[in-house]
């Protein structure tokens, strides 16, 4: 099969090429998918650079979700068959044009939504049902302060949010994008280039939940913004993972502070979390209460592309590889 491989095991985004290695094939619990298309991640960006790497006995290959056929089942996979039309969260091995993935790691193809619009879901539901719902508690009636609300994690956030009935407000660099967060249902967006952005969300009533993808240069901000009984959710490091805290102020607030990562996770965990995001997720996007957004796609042979765009950080949305073009 073709897949995307990194010559020399890491480096920039000009490593990436595209070679013919061996297929999977699906053992004990597994399925067998043809690739359709997948979902490009700012992990898959960390994993080439060589700070990311697979768990244990996942491929090398990356991508953490796809959508496509299912051509080949292993023993105990009852519920799916040769043809079934779906999605599932990955370990890795997603930029090829075959995965083959754990059966209780797959969701059926959300009614109206094609492969493009479902490869762009597991990664980013999975993350934002875990974090902003189970570990942040978000509750109807709260207000969600998200920040990089351009992103994938970010435009997901803001949707599942409103979807639930909480109040959402969210942050960007740039004008351009607090339009576009605010087109996706913010109650209020602002730009963090302004000095001001901390004290509007401040004058807005401050936040119960933070979902923060920034991490060390926003933590003081978020402990001051979040109100009393507030909880700070942190799933990436991007500007710095060492911070320095007055543990009184989380004391004074009585604050939460969670963090975790998906991807290391275990199986049986992945598919509780698999289950709880088709009970609760699922009837969203199949009532439109919500919908993936597409940013751009890219042919398998040109991702190396895709991770430049995605570098720039310019996306709205889900960068996506098509196998098929």
């Amino acid at each position: 099969m073709r897949a995307v491989t990194i010559e020399g095991g890491k480096g920039p985004a000009t490593a990436l090429r595209v070679e013919q290695v061996a297929t999977p094939v699906p053992r004990a619990g597994q399925i067998l998918i043809r690739v359709r298309a997948a979902g490009v991640n700012r992990p898959d960006i960390v994993q080439r650079e060589g700070r990311y790497p697979p768990p244990p006995g996942a491929p090398e290959i990356l991508g953490l979700e796809v959508a496509g056929e299912v051509v080949a089942v292993g023993a105990d996979t009852a519920r799916w068959k040769i043809g079934d039309r779906l999605t599932a969260l990955l370990p890795g091995g997603g930029y090829a044009e075959f995965a083959a993935v754990d059966g209780r790691h797959a969701l059926p193809l959300p009614a109206g939504l094609d492969f493009v619009q479902s490869a762009a879901l597991p990664e980013t539901v999975f993350t934002v049902w875990s974090n902003v719902f189970e570990r942040g508690a978000l509750r109807t009636g709260e207000t969600l302060l998200v920040h990089g609300a351009n992103s994938g994690i970010g435009v997901t956030a803001i949707q599942m949010a409103k979807a639930a009935g909480a109040r959402v407000i969210a942050t960007a660099r740039g004008e351009a994008k607090t339009v576009q967060a605010r087109s996706m249902g913010a109650d209020l967006a602002l730009d963090t280039t302004s000095p001001d952005w901390a004290a509007e969300v401040k004058s807005a009533g401050g936040a119960d939940v933070v979902l923060d993808m920034v991490g060390a240069t926003l933590f003081a901000a978020n402990v001051e913004l979040l109100r009393p009984d507030g909880r700070l959710v942190v799933i990436a490091t991007m500007s710095g993972h060492e911070v320095q805290v007055d543990l009184r102020l989380l004391m004074i607030k009585r604050l939460t502070l969670t963090a975790s990562t998906l991807r290391a996770r275990d199986a049986d965990e992945k598919a509780r979390l698999a289950h709880a995001v088709e009970t609760h997720v699922w009837p969203w996007l199949e009532t439109a209460r919500m919908r993936p957004v597409i940013d751009r796609t890219f042919p398998l042979e040109r991702a190396a592309e895709a991770h430049q765009w995605l570098e720039q950080g310019a996306q709205f949305g889900k960068v996506v590889l098509l196998t098929d073009v």
